[in-house]
């Protein structure tokens, strides 16, 4: 397996979007690649909060072709590897990107990695309909977080999952979160992710778990400690 790099190939990085990012020579900067720019406020708390990043995010607003892909692990995987090797070779540096499913074992597994979609389509109204009249509520979120050291470096790909349950939209009392949050509550918590504040969500959540390993990741080859209890997943 390749070395988790994290200074940036380049530091003059060709893209109107990025225009007047800075990374110092003496830092090591991972590009985010994002549309969503609250995605990037989680990865930067969750990295705050844990206070065991050997690097630095910085966010870039691209947004990333929608690809398609089949239903379940593989198909993430390959949707996930798939917009990261773009991202590399359009930012020219070490960048990070993330693909997020929500699947339903009732369905299928569906939306599964089209939930972006599902959710511009019929939002979550539609999404509580679709399992309304199931004995099956049951949830699952995966986060596929895939990293490249640079343009042409092979990409490494580390999945955290969160399981849950499906529950109406009106049922979050607060207005946190954003995409499905309002409907989606976690096992072992009353409320869904909305009605949690963003501490809470973080120490649970699926792009928590995957960051968790592939900060765990960069620490090995740059020679620093693993946080206790934390160690990545076989």
């Amino acid at each position: 397996r390749s070395r988790c790099r994290c200074r940036p190939a380049s530091l003059a990085v060709p893209l109107d979007a990025v225009e007047g990012l800075s990374c110092r020579v003496d830092e090591r900067c991972i590009f985010f690649v994002t549309g969503n720019a609250r995605k990037e406020v989680e990865v930067n708390a969750i990295l705050r909060e844990a206070n065991i990043a050997p690097f630095r995010v910085v966010h870039v607003d691209i947004d990333l072709p929608e690809l398609q892909g089949p239903l379940g692990d593989r198909g993430a995987l390959d949707i996930a590897r798939a917009k990261c090797l773009e991202a590399s070779e359009r930012v020219g540096a070490a960048v990070l990107v993330e693909d997020t499913s929500l699947s339903f074992p009732a369905l299928g597994g569906l939306p599964g990695p089209y939930i972006k979609w599902f959710i511009d389509a019929i939002g979550n109204d539609g999404l509580w309909r679709l399992l309304e009249t199931s004995d099956d509520r049951s949830a699952f979120c995966q986060c596929t977080l895939c990293y490249s050291s640079g343009p042409g470096a092979e990409p490494l790909l580390f999945v955290g999952r969160t399981d849950g349950a499906i529950v109406p939209p009106h049922a979050s009392s607060g207005g946190g979160g954003f995409g499905w949050d309002a409907i989606f509550v976690p096992d072992g918590h009353e409320v869904p992710f909305a009605a949690l504040s963003l501490k809470e969500k973080n120490a649970i959540s699926h792009r928590a778990r995957a960051l968790e390993k592939f900060v765990a990741h960069c620490k090995r080859p740059l020679g620093l400690s693993e946080p206790p209890g934390r160690a990545e997943d076989a």
